[in-house]
């Protein structure tokens, strides 16, 4: 596999979704998104979303010329529409203002709509992390997993994010998927003819299945069973009911190439933690969980091996598979 570098990498995306169609400041920030998250290890959230994109600009699912704007707003509330561009400005514009918001009132809600993909949620939080508050980041996607109880999918796979600061030290960042597995990694499975462990989805006909091909036309199982369901119902109303977006199971599937604009949600809370107990009150308490975590040897602190992979990745580059490469290098003129 060829290596290339995080800045080979931000001009390759760049240039590839700009050539589709999106505007300089959507291109770059979506190419920081997407490189940051393949320098992590995260390839079903990185640059193998670049054609999808690309197609989606050009496709009309997405608009490049988008630029998002505060829609309503009340205290420490506000509603960023995206204007059915990709998600990440519309996101960065939310967590700002969720930032300033909480630095006046403790604590802020920003809800993004009509909006797209937003890649690792994790991502939008460390702005949060670098202000010293505490955040955290839900956002829906097109329908993947049933209700509990039921077969036909309604829900996306909804991630969940949140950060921690420490006085001195990485955040403590968290970031999970409440399907099984995130499905991109199902997407990444089936572009390379590879199967998929049996418990990660259903096919088409609700069947247990190691297709990933087949998954893909299926659903995602939750994670936890009917635990992981109900995780995801509360994620679809905290970014969906209270901001306007659509449901997922309004939204056409990202992985096909023509369907409608998928007008999904995301949110995110942001807490001072000087508005309550106070700062040097939770730094102390974060540090003393954090040593008792780490009485036991096999406790690895959340965010600690992304973190490392990706101050390797800064100065050893990424190995990018070679048909990927191609096609970015293709896409990019």
């Amino acid at each position: 596999m060829p290596t290339l570098t995080l800045a080979e990498l931000s001009s390759l995306a760049t240039r590839a979704l700009s050539l589709a169609g999106a505007s300089s400041a959507m291109a770059e920030a979506t190419a920081a998104a997407l490189v940051d998250a393949e320098s992590r290890g995260l390839a079903s959230h990185g640059l193998s979303r670049i054609p999808q994109y690309a197609t989606h600009l050009r496709n009309g699912r997405a608009d490049g010329d988008a630029t998002p704007v505060a829609v309503a707003e009340r205290g420490g509330a506000v509603l960023i529409d995206a204007r059915d561009g990709l998600a990440y400005p519309a996101c960065a514009m939310a967590v700002n203002e969720a930032i300033a918001r909480a630095r006046i009132h403790g604590v802020s809600f920003a809800g993004v709509t009509r909006s797209h993909h937003f890649g690792v949620a994790g991502y939008h939080l460390t702005p949060v992390a670098d202000a010293h508050m505490v955040g955290l980041a839900f956002g829906n996607s097109p329908a993947a997993m049933p209700a509990a109880g039921g077969r036909h999918p309604i829900f996306g796979t909804n991630p969940v994010a949140a950060v921690f600061p420490r006085a001195h030290g990485a955040p403590l960042a968290i970031d999970l998927s409440l399907s099984e597995v995130a499905r991109g990694k199902v997407m990444i499975a089936a572009k390379e003819g590879r199967p998929i462990p049996l418990g990660w989805a259903l096919d088409g006909e609700g069947r247990p299945t190691t297709d990933a091909k087949a998954a893909l036309t299926g659903s995602m199982l939750p994670m936890g069973g009917t635990k992981g369901a109900m995780l995801a119902l509360i994620v679809e109303l905290l970014a969906c009911a209270l901001t306007g977006a659509a449901f997922g199971f309004e939204a056409d599937t990202f992985f096909v190439d023509d369907g409608n604009r998928p007008r999904i949600g995301q949110a995110f809370l942001v807490v001072d933690p000087g508005a309550l107990a106070g700062r040097a009150m939770y730094d102390a308490r974060v540090e003393t969980l954090i040593a008792e975590m780490l009485k036991d040897d096999g406790v690895r602190l959340p965010g600690a091996r992304r973190a490392d992979l990706a101050a390797r990745a800064a100065t050893q580059g990424v190995d990018i598979p070679i048909a990927l490469a191609q096609q970015l290098r293709d896409l990019a003129g």
